[in-house]
C-alpha cells in the first residue's frame, strides 16, 4: 500500500500494487473513485463494490496490478452530498439528475493525482479495467499511456439497473453486454 497526499485538493490517496510494476510491461490497473456505501456498506445500488472485489481478483489471478483509490466520493461532491442524491434518487431523479439538483456537475471527479502517483511509482502505461470512456480520455490528456481498455462488468442487481442505465445513456459508459453492464 503507497500512500499519496493532494494537498491542493486537500485529500488523501492510495494505491495497492501487487506484484512487479516498474517493468516495461502494461500494469493491469483499476482507478477506483471511493465509494463508502458500495465498497464497505456493500450497497446495492450502485456497483462500485462488486467492481473493486473484481478489479482485485483479476490482479491477483495474473500476479502483478496496481488498484488507484481515489478519495472522491459520491463522483466527487463528497459523502453528505451523496447521501442527498440518494434522497432525490428515491424521489424519482437519476444518479445525474440528483447531483444536478444538488448544484453539482453529473460527474465532478478529478483525476490530476494519477500521473504522479504513476511516477512516484515507475509506472508507465496501464491496462485499464473500466467502461468508463471519460475515465480514459481524461487520464490519456494528462499524459498516462493506456495501452488497452479492459471492459469491466460486474455487480449488476435489481436494486441498481436504472443507475447503470443511466451510466449508459448519460455518461457514455460502454458495455459489452446490456444484461451485465457496469463502469
Amino acid at each position: 500500500m503507497h500512500g499519496f497526499a493532494d494537498s491542493s485538493l486537500d485529500k488523501e490517496h492510495v494505491v495497492l500494487t501487487m506484484g512487479e510494476i516498474t517493468s516495461d510491461e502494461p500494469v493491469l490497473a483499476r482507478v477506483h473513485s471511493e465509494c463508502l456505501t458500495g465498497d464497505a456498506l456493500f450497497s446495492m445500488r450502485c456497483d462500485c463494490g462488486p467492481q473493486l472485489q473484481a478489479a482485485m481478483h483479476k490482479i491477483s489471478i495474473v500476479g502483478r496490478g496496481a488498484i488507484f483509490y481515489l478519495r472522491q466520493e459520491g463522483r466527487g461532491i463528497g459523502l453528505l452530498n451523496k447521501i442527498k442524491a440518494y434522497h432525490l434518487q428515491d424521489c424519482g431523479a437519476d444518479t445525474v439528475e440528483a447531483n444536478e439538483q444538488l448544484g453539482f456537475g453529473a460527474d465532478m471527479r478529478d483525476y490530476s493525482i494519477l500521473k504522479p502517483m504513476m511516477d512516484h511509482l515507475n509506472i508507465e502505461s496501464l491496462k485499464l479495467m473500466t467502461n468508463n470512456p471519460r475515465k480514459v480520455k481524461a487520464l490519456e490528456d494528462m499524459g498516462v499511456a493506456i495501452v488497452e481498455r479492459i471492459p469491466h462488468q460486474t455487480g449488476r442487481n435489481p436494486h441498481n439497473a436504472k443507475y447503470l442505465e443511466t451510466k449508459k445513456g448519460k455518461l457514455g459508459h460502454l458495455f459489452e453486454d446490456d444484461n451485465d453492464a457496469q463502469s
